[in-house]
């Protein structure tokens, strides 16, 4: 038996001591998640309607600025880096977790109080270098706002990963997601009723007075649950100590060498590559499904706006039934290999569709669209947490956060400009859009080639070697 096999075992032996998670607390932690789900749309539904339309900012300026939210994303791996190495009040996670929500909380509504601004601004004189200055703030708040979300959901996605073993990640990963999911239908409703008496041209003075009031009340509804769903986790569940060879030593792991440690692996990224390919494959579609229901099927809409609904509950089943069924059967590769083939189908599906011009068949292929996704997601998301090592899985997971955001990022922007180009190339509409959708097949094929090279054993082996060489001050 090797040095390796001993330390594992002594590992698995006294992991077994500590107490398991039980579904309730997986559900308790899920609430973290049903909030980000929440704050989701209050900021990119709300604000991106209310700054374009009845603010009358320029729709390129007013998505570069909510866009900014997700292209701070880099911060992730040093916050990761930081709730790996520098505990707050004892603990390595929750603490962050906490100052973070604090922080979206409070950032969200100082950002709707400089929209008004820019809004009046803008009324007032035009586009003059005052309106500009205002502008540049909310861009900076939206930027604080992004960093304050990556600063408590990557130690919330490193605690998940402190708190559960192998055997139970998948249930974890489904019970939180599908909440993170049910957060958003749940913050479109209580978003409906404390926007219900709005009328659709509101006097702008009723309109900010009905938006500072939910941006008053969600934010905090959204900090209490986050607060609720870590409280006493991390101490009772946590197996960092037991799994951790640098306990009491975590000062050694600087940000430049977790960042080698994070390197020292060609699976880092094989699978940052995979990683990057699934969420283009998912998410290219965004910008252009509502257009899509209206070109190609003359949907209106009020129609339009439901598709993501459809796609929407075929994630949640996909999430759960993948979570609870799929992945304890088949494994969290085969999980996401099937979930990449019927993301493939679906795509063709979605396409198919426009050429029989009727609606009723593209919400069933979005629906089955969801599903793909939704077991995709689970499959990929319980890999992620795998490909992590104790003393530096805050910046593993912070690594992965940032492909995925960026990704979602770049997949707006390219999903708008391949749209562009197929208007260009096609008179047909329906070849126009599927070219988008054909672009995204294609990313989940070249996803599937990478995915039979990920390899968790290799991974583990090599940042264990790493982490050896750090302790030894051989990476100086």
């Amino acid at each position: 038996m090797t040095l390796d096999d001993l330390s594992n075992s002594y590992i698995e032996e006294n992991s077994k001591q500590l107490p398991r998670l039980n579904l309730a607390t997986m559900f308790r932690l899920g609430l973290f998640q049903m909030g980000l789900g929440m704050m989701s749309v209050l900021v990119f539904g709300v604000l991106n309607r209310v700054l374009i339309r009845e603010l009358g900012v320029p729709p390129a300026i007013a998505t570069v600025i909510l866009a900014l939210t997700l292209f701070v994303a880099p911060a992730r791996v040093w916050f990761g880096q930081m709730s790996d190495t520098k505990p707050l009040w004892g603990y390595h996670r929750t603490g962050y977790v906490w100052i973070g929500a604090a922080g979206l909380a409070i950032i969200s509504f100082l950002a709707v109080q400089v929209m008004w601004q820019v809004g009046s601004s803008l009324k007032a004189y035009g586009w003059t270098a005052q309106t500009y200055g205002w502008a540049a703030l909310l861009a900076l708040l939206f930027a604080l706002y992004g960093l304050a979300v990556s600063a408590s959901s990557t130690p919330f996605a490193t605690l998940l990963v402190d708190v559960s073993d192998e055997d139970n990640r998948s249930k974890l990963v489904g019970i939180d997601w599908s909440m993170l999911i049910g957060g958003t239908i749940i913050g479109a409703i209580t978003i409906g009723i404390l926007l219900k008496k709005l009328t659709l041209n509101a006097p702008i003075e009723e309109v900010q007075t009905a938006i500072n009031r939910l941006f008053l009340v969600v934010p905090l509804i959204v900090f209490a649950l986050a607060f609720v769903s870590t409280w006493g986790i991390e101490k009772k569940y946590s197996r960092y100590a037991v799994r951790s060879t640098l306990v009491n030593q975590e000062e050694k792991i600087t940000l430049g060498r977790a960042w080698r440690i994070l390197t020292a692996s060609r699976q880092t990224s094989i699978f940052f590559t995979f990683l990057v390919l699934t969420t283009l494959g998912l998410f290219m579609q965004d910008p252009i499904l509502e257009t899509y229901g209206g070109d190609v099927f003359n949907m209106e809409i009020g129609a339009t706006a439901s598709l993501n609904a459809y796609w929407g509950t075929g994630t949640l089943i996909g999430i759960s039934a993948a979570g609870f069924l799929l992945t304890p059967r088949i494994g969290k590769r085969n999980t996401a290999k099937v979930g990449c083939i019927l993301v493939i189908v679906s795509l063709i599906w979605v396409v198919m569709s426009g050429f029989t011009h009727k609606s009723a068949f593209l919400q069933i292929a979005l629906l089955f669209f969801g599903l793909a996704s939704g077991i995709l997601t689970t499959g990929a998301l319980t890999m992620m947490l795998d490909l992590t090592v104790a003393e530096t899985a805050g910046t593993f997971i912070g690594a992965w956060g940032l492909s995925q955001a960026l990704a979602k990022g770049v997949a707006t922007v390219v999903g708008g400009a391949v749209l562009q180009l197929g208007t260009k190339l096609f008179a047909d509409s329906v070849l126009a859009y599927g070219l988008v959708f054909a672009l995204q097949a294609v990313a989940m094929i070249l996803a599937l080639k990478f995915l039979e090279r990920v390899n968790v054993q290799e991974f583990r082996t090599n940042a264990q070697q790493a982490i050896a060489a750090v302790m030894e001050g051989d990476l100086d």
